[in-house]
């Protein structure tokens, strides 16, 4: 059986459009970056976290598979995780502007006996944002709850200049490298 270890509304949209049923599971874990912890570490540790909150949280089927994940946008070795407020998110939104940031999800499947996991790193390039667009982006309230301060399925995509690499590992879980962790489980054809 297969268990999501995350509240994220577009995490369980992408899992469903694999064709994958699953359990979910409310797992609360600190995101807090260690000093010179290098920024991909940082992810891929977050992401194990919470894969491994959730399977203690579902010990007891031993068949419980646990897919834990975490994405960030970083530049300049900066993370930019979720803003803490409009003005938080506006920063954010004008650093981004204009300048080509990494994206960087990592996907852990834990069980009982196994685990493996993936890392996809995608380069995002903003067009310049006037601060008309950001204060009317950040008053669309997409923007909270988001790294980096956007959301590329949604009015984001209009600041997008250029992607190179997963669009679904930008929205959160990138698709690939999950259907090929789920394959190594036995869990997707």
């Amino acid at each position: 059986m297969l268990y999501l270890a995350s509240q994220s509304p577009r995490r369980r949209e992408l899992l469903t459009q694999l064709g994958m049923t699953f359990g979910l599971l409310d797992v609360d874990v600190p995101e807090q970056r260690e000093p010179g912890e290098p920024p991909e570490a940082y992810v891929s540790r977050v992401a194990r976290e919470k894969a491994g909150a959730g399977l203690l949280a579902v010990v007891a089927n031993p068949q419980a598979v646990v897919l834990g994940a975490d994405t960030e946008v970083v530049l300049d070795d900066v993370v930019y995780g979720k803003p803490a407020d409009a003005a938080d998110a506006a920063r954010m939104l004008r650093t981004l502007s204009g300048r080509t940031h990494r994206c960087i999800s990592s996907v852990w499947l834990v069980s009982a006996g196994r685990e493996a996991h993936a890392t996809c790193i995608t380069d995002v390039r903003f067009e310049p944002l006037t601060e008309a667009r950001i204060d009317a982006y950040v008053a669309s309230g997409e923007c909270f709850g988001k790294a980096g301060a956007y959301a590329i399925q949604g009015r984001a995509a209009a600041f997008v200049d250029h992607l190179s690499g997963s669009h679904s590992g930008v929205m959160g879980l990138p698709l690939h490298e999950t259907a090929r962790l789920l394959r190594g489980f036995g869990l997707l054809d």
